[in-house]
């Protein structure tokens, strides 16, 4: 473990993650706002995803139903945002832009992710413009 950066070298496995996931952001979908329960499952919903350099990292996941995962894909979350406002869903603005701020700053902390940046900030521009 590093002294100037308490998080170990390896990084949690993925249930670990989705349980840290959950205790940062509560029991509902990102994008639909559905309660986790016995019927809905959380998933590990990648906002950069791994097609386009993002990292299984904590700062890049959110936990979505299996349902929103699963129709979002590939697509970019500011895309996957109006396509949901445009189902009559109310996905959480607020997080969505919380966590890729949380994994720019990562990214700037811990290097790398060359793919993944101009794809992070081009994501988080235009989620910012809708916030605004």
């Amino acid at each position: 473990m590093d002294p100037v950066d308490p998080t170990p070298s390896r990084s949690p496995d993925r249930a670990a993650r989705r349980s840290l996931a959950r205790a940062r952001d509560g029991d509902t979908c990102v994008w639909c706002g559905r309660t986790f329960g016995s019927l809905v499952r959380p998933t590990t919903d990648h906002l950069v995803p791994k097609v386009k350099g993002g990292p299984s990292w904590l700062e890049n996941e959110v936990l979505a139903c299996r349902r929103c995962n699963g129709d979002r894909g590939h697509r970019g979350p500011a895309a996957w945002y109006e396509e949901c406002v445009g189902r009559g869903l109310e996905p959480d603005l607020g997080r969505l832009v919380s966590t890729l701020v949380a994994l720019e700053t990562a990214i700037a902390r811990r290097g790398g992710q060359r793919r993944a940046r101009p794809y992070l900030a081009h994501e988080l521009r235009r989620l910012r413009r809708r916030a605004a």
